[in-house]
């Protein structure tokens, strides 16, 4: 028999009473708020005359580009007035990140008050420069549901997977109270084509109008909740001078001269972003609905369908489907109930488009692991299926890069080409059951005729087609210029990722994918 040496149990037992030190859930805090928009200030003024013009109508602009998005966000910073709210599931510690945090900082050095959260469990590294931003007067980080600092970060999987499992998936970035940014990005160099090795597809929206209001009512939640805790509850040092480092960074990145040093300027002045400046892109007007799940989803049981509200305004709009469900989605698991209630969908004579990663594009072999096993059915039920293709990316982004991989991170829907959801969910049961989501619902035919239309042209571009031969085998269809390729197993992979596949789908985690 072996013993275990006296040195290892000593190692064990001081890791686990560190990671069970606690995380300072009862440090005071002060309920906050957001400011009514202003007509004081640059975009609430232009906010007040959309609403005179427009009523109960909000006003949306699509961001399918990394770098609208990033610019965006550098222009709505550049002119905030008032306030400035961000929250974000991941928020890197790259040139994406510093760069956006630094906007914050000089935000706030105009006196602009900045309220910052973040969930903890997949932004590393971030303890020090939070810390720092925390120290400006002008400045509160807010980290939601986190885990211990004690010990080793992912021991508290261990030790308390049944609360640290539980995140924060939202994403908004409101100013002023009069502009906000709403989609699927997190803050990271892959989101804003930055990072040369793999770009991340994916669509947000700037709005504009009443919509904001809810937006902003939705971050007061989270802002609020018992769940977030202030940066200084944990008590890290941090010495404030390195803050004007930080200032000096800035100015360096936005007055130098080189590439890179001029992504604060390609971003801001982007096509996109100088037609709306110019007033060549304008504003399309719709009704909308943001629907969030409420912070309290991450207290109670898995699987309390009363608090998954999201999800269930969307199988409520699915079901009021009356010609056509168009789905796109990095990660799809529909489980038992989601097939079942395609299956009706469809022997309704609706028609169910789906579009996810496939394997060779997934960032996620075992989410594609679940996903497999409910392919077939939904394809002999009359579900049309396609599958990301990697390597579609032949042409350099706006920053000189040539992406060498492409992943599907977009997350909309579009019913009957009249109403487009565009949020932080997608179609898996993490989603649904274990973090909190949310999203906007806009009522507008013109603006989901017109995302239909990008979404045909890329049918043939860059998917694979999925359907059954007349053995029932499926198959990948997809065109090589002018030649039509058919594949009966996952294009463009290695046999590891495809035993990767199979290893995954044999594991009973799929409620956690």
């Amino acid at each position: 028999m072996r013993i275990i040496p006296p040195w290892l149990f000593g190692l064990c037992l001081f890791v686990l009473l560190q990671g069970c030190a606690g995380v300072p859930f009862d440090y005071p805090k002060t309920a906050s708020t957001h400011h009514p928009a202003s007509a004081h200030t640059h975009w609430g003024a232009i906010d007040v005359a959309w609403e005179e013009q427009h009523g109960a109508e909000s006003g949306f602009i699509g961001l399918g580009h990394g770098i609208d998005g990033l610019g965006a966000r550098l222009r709505l910073m550049e002119r905030a007035e008032a306030t400035i709210d961000a929250q974000y599931f991941i928020l890197k510690k790259d040139l994406a990140g510093t760069l956006f945090a630094g906007e914050l900082l000089r935000a706030a050095d105009r006196g602009v008050r900045v309220r910052l959260l973040v969930d903890d469990i997949f932004s590393p590294g971030v303890d020090a420069p939070f810390t720092l931003l925390d120290r400006h007067h002008n400045i509160e980080v807010r980290i939601f549901n986190p885990v211990a600092r004690g010990g080793p970060r992912y021991w508290n999987y261990v030790w308390d997977f049944r609360r640290a499992n539980r995140r924060m998936h939202n994403k908004s970035f409101i100013v002023d109270n009069a502009m906000a940014v709403v989609g699927g990005r997190n803050i990271g160099e892959e989101y804003f084509e930055l990072d040369q090795n793999v770009r991340f597809d994916d669509f947000e929206v700037l709005a504009i109008g009443p919509i904001v209001d809810a937006v902003s009512d939705g971050f007061d939640q989270y802002w609020n909740s018992d769940l977030s805790v202030p940066m200084r509850a944990f008590d890290l040092d941090a010495d404030v001078a390195e803050l004007d480092e930080w200032r000096t960074w800035m100015r360096d990145k936005i007055t130098g001269e080189g590439e890179q040093d001029n992504v604060f300027w390609r971003a801001i002045e982007s096509d996109l972003m100088s037609r709306i400046a110019s007033g060549e892109r304008h504003f399309v007007a719709a009704p909308a609905t943001m629907v969030a799940d409420p912070p309290d989803k991450l207290q109670a049981e898995v699987g309390d369908r009363d608090l998954t509200l999201l999800a269930n305004e969307l199988a409520r709009r699915f079901r009021a489907a009356r010609e056509e469900i168009v789905i796109i989605t990095p990660y799809f698991i529909p489980q038992e109930t989601g097939v079942t209630l395609f299956e009706e969908l469809l022997a309704k004579g609706i028609r169910v488009m789906i579009i996810t990663n496939s394997l060779a594009s997934t960032n996620h072999v075992p989410v594609y692991a679940g996903y497999r096993r409910y392919r077939d059915r939904l394809l002999r039920a009359g579900a049309e299926m396609y599958e990301v293709r990697p390597d579609v990316l032949t042409v350099e982004n706006a920053f000189g890069l040539n992406p060498a991989h492409n992943t599907l991170h977009s997350k909309f829907t579009i019913v009957d080409r009249s109403s487009i959801f565009v949020g932080s969910l997608n179609f898996d049961p993490r989603s649904i059951f274990i973090n909190s989501e949310m999203g906007l619902f806009i009522e507008s035919s013109s603006k989901a005729e017109a995302l239909m239309s990008e979404v045909e042209t890329e049918l043939d571009r860059s998917l694979y087609r999925l359907d059954l031969d007349d053995q029932g085998r499926l198959r990948w269809t997809y065109q090589d210029g002018e030649r039509e390729v058919v594949l009966t197993h996952s294009p463009q992979t290695s046999w590891w990722r495809r035993l990767q596949a199979r290893f995954y789908a044999m594991l009973p985690i799929e409620d956690q994918l």
